[in-house]
């Protein structure tokens, strides 16, 4: 169950054309000249470009670059991406470790889908020792934005008693949560 809402959020994130328009109305050309001059933004929206074959061919090592070098100036968009690449192994041989760590900087900035991708790295001890304490944590953090997934999940760790005491109708509160 894990591996497929994972991979899900993968295909939706870095696949789907529709999810983002990176770079609306700049050329391929006028955008790698911005990334090259370090503007991380603009590597960021290349990266984006790449993994998602929008104006240029679907190549997930040249977009593993650009997040790269957008996620080492700190933005938290390209840190969930780099992310995801490392735990889907896209471009990159898959490494649990490297997808926690590179999360867990976004996750730090706000970034709701690192906290959710943590969550379910804590609960399924992928990356890091398992830990439902911490799991609770994360997919509470992405849940209070209003993530539906980590609503959903936290949710069933109440229900469960998994890092938290059980508790049904705490439970059903996250199942209805709307903010």
């Amino acid at each position: 169950m894990r591996r497929f809402l994972l991979i899900m959020v993968f295909v939706f994130v870095l696949c789907c054309p529709a999810f983002v328009d990176p770079a609306p109305g700049q050329s391929l050309d006028a955008l790698r000249a911005e990334a090259e001059q370090g503007d991380a933004t603009a590597q960021l929206n290349l990266g984006l470009m790449y993994s998602q074959g929008q104006a240029a061919q679907r190549d997930y090592a040249e977009s593993l670059q650009w997040f790269h070098k957008a996620a080492e100036q700190g933005l938290a968009d390209a840190q969930f991406y780099l992310g995801a690449m490392y735990n889907e192994g896209a471009g990159v041989p898959r490494d649990d470790a490297q997808a926690v760590r590179w999360w867990r900087k976004a996750a730090e900035q706000g970034n709701i889908n690192a906290q959710y991708g943590l969550g379910v790295s804590y609960q399924q001890g992928d990356g890091v020792p398992r830990d439902f304490a911490e799991a609770v944590k994360w997919y509470r953090l992405a849940a209070k934005q209003g993530d539906a997934k980590a609503q959903y999940n936290l949710g069933m760790m109440f229900h469960q008693g998994y890092g938290v005491p059980r508790d049904d109708v705490e439970a059903a509160k996250w199942a209805t949560y709307e903010g």
